[in-house]
């Protein structure tokens, strides 16, 4: 504890240096992903795609990004187990951090296919395993964490297949393309607001 109250304000400033620099590897991955086709069809600008990305990446991360916040924090390791040490949390925590952005910033550099979220998680399983034990891992949420990367692209296929099918029979394969088109585009549209 005294190393935290004497270095305070240096992990605090390593901690900024290295949240920069996974915010700097979370750009180069993500808004290119999500940016990419639209830069790339001239919908619009490199710059309007900054600062668009800027604005909704940052309120994204404000106004949702609490319930992730609370599991990387708490639900991987328990912090309990680090009340004696409460260093080696900042250590571990600082280290995934770190790891993680190094990870995400070769993988992007490479073309490789990377997560940010699974660098982290990847990152805080490996300090919590190393560091504490492998009992220090809650490898049931973990386990809830890893099925999500596996159902949640599923459901989406599975939606997004449906949907495809519905438009083609509903729409492109009606007599009357344009007609079915008016009657059935609107309730397209009213799902698309609905979800968003």
């Amino acid at each position: 504890m005294a190393i935290i109250a004497q270095h305070g304000e240096i992990f605090i400033i390593l901690a900024c240096l290295f949240g920069f620099f996974m915010a700097w590897g979370v750009g180069a991955n993500d808004v290119a992903n999500a940016m990419g086709t639209s830069v790339g069809s001239k919908a619009i600008t490199i710059k309007q795609a900054i600062i668009i990305a800027v604005i909704f990446e940052f309120l994204g991360a404000w106004l949702a990004g609490g319930e992730v916040t609370s599991t990387i924090r708490g639900g991987i390791v328990d912090p309990a187990l680090l009340q004696a040490d409460p260093q080696l949390l900042v250590y571990g925590m600082l280290s995934a951090l770190l790891a993680a952005a190094i990870w995400l910033m070769v993988a992007s550099a490479k073309g490789w296919p990377v997560s940010t979220t699974h660098s982290i998680v990847g990152a805080i399983v490996g300090f919590g395993a190393v560091g504490l034990g492998m009992e220090a891992v809650a490898w049931g949420r973990v386990g809830t964490i890893a099925s999500s990367w596996v159902i949640s692209p599923l459901l989406a296929g599975t939606i997004a297949f449906v949907l495809f099918k519905s438009v083609q029979h509903l729409i492109f394969e009606a007599h009357n393309p344009f007609a079915a088109a008016k009657r059935y585009v609107p309730i397209y549209i009213f799902l698309v607001g609905f979800i968003v």
